[in-house]
């Protein structure tokens, strides 16, 4: 690895670039004054820009789980980012990139699997579109997917990360799930009032994401900041969950939203693949679409 395909698109506003590895977005630079949006993967701090979470999103209790007697092991959000994707198509505002089972995948998670991503690129905003396809004839797929982009908090002169704000539409109460990392405990959640902007400070990370969840047909969570116009909305369609995530004790001038179908296990998990909070089942021969647009501003 190092030598990776890089998929570029652009078009009058945008350059974006996207790496085969992992299918994951790397840089989306303004045209108009050179802003870069995505974090630069610092190592020191995170080694990612925008990686996608498949087939499963957070931790697994011990890093294992159990499907139909056998016991599997799994890092944290799966496999996906740290595989090679085929290039199925490309051009300048538009690129297809694919993952399919083999031989590797199956020592970690035994179902065949099509994990179709694309992009598209018009005016300011950015689609991403993730589609999984279960290609077994007789079993059904268990899967999580998600979204991890990391967004550039420093887009202008002076501008510090606590000059940010997160907002959130519709502007209510939403439901908080607390973690006991890295787990969830869902039966300790609590409401969290998002009718007015929250102010972010490092310290906002101290116990790990902020994990809402959603039930509304569309999300919408901005970043932007006291000092300038710039920043970030991202609208999510039917997603279950978001997390809002920034590094903590290290810091990063980044924050992530990700839009997750799926989560990590509950401290109570069985480690039943079945029993999973958040798993979805796609019959034979079925597939799931999932979708999440990015403007930047």
């Amino acid at each position: 690895m190092g030598f990776e395909l890089m998929v570029t698109l652009q078009n009058e506003y945008l350059k974006v670039e996207i790496n085969e590895l992992g299918a994951e977005l790397t840089s989306v630079r303004s045209l108009d004054n050179d802003l870069e949006y995505i974090w630069i993967a610092n190592k020191k701090v995170w080694g990612r820009h925008a990686p996608i979470l498949f087939p499963i999103v957070g931790r697994l209790k011990d890093d294992h789980y159990k499907y139909e007697g056998t016991n599997y092991e799994m890092h944290q959000h799966g496999f996906a980012r740290d595989s090679i994707f085929e290039v199925v198509d490309s051009n300048d505002t538009h690129a297809t990139l694919k993952l399919i089972d083999n031989d590797k995948t199956h020592k970690m998670y035994p179902f065949e699997f099509e994990l179709v991503v694309s992009f598209d690129l018009k005016n300011h905003e950015l689609q991403e579109t993730y589609r999984v396809y279960n290609p077994d004839a007789e079993n059904h797929l268990l899967f999580s997917v998600g979204g991890h982009p990391g967004f550039n908090t420093n887009l202008g002169k002076d501008q510090t990360f606590e000059d940010v704000k997160l907002s959130v539409a519709p502007k209510q109460s939403y439901t908080q799930i607390p973690l006991k990392a890295p787990l969830n405990d869902a039966k300790n959640a609590f409401p969290v009032d998002f009718t007015k902007p929250l102010a972010l400070t490092h310290e906002t990370f101290k116990d790990d994401a902020l994990i809402l969840e959603l039930h509304d047909p569309e999300t919408t969570l901005m970043l932007d900041n006291s000092k300038n116009d710039h920043g970030v909305a991202l609208t999510v369609k039917n997603a279950p969950y978001v997390g809002i995530w920034s590094p903590y004790p290290a810091q990063g001038n980044f924050v992530c939203i990700e839009p997750w179908w799926g989560i990590a296990d509950n401290v109570d998990s069985t480690g039943e693949l079945e029993e999973k909070m958040g798993m979805n089942d796609l019959k034979p021969q079925s597939e799931a679409s999932q979708i999440f647009e990015i403007s930047f501003f």
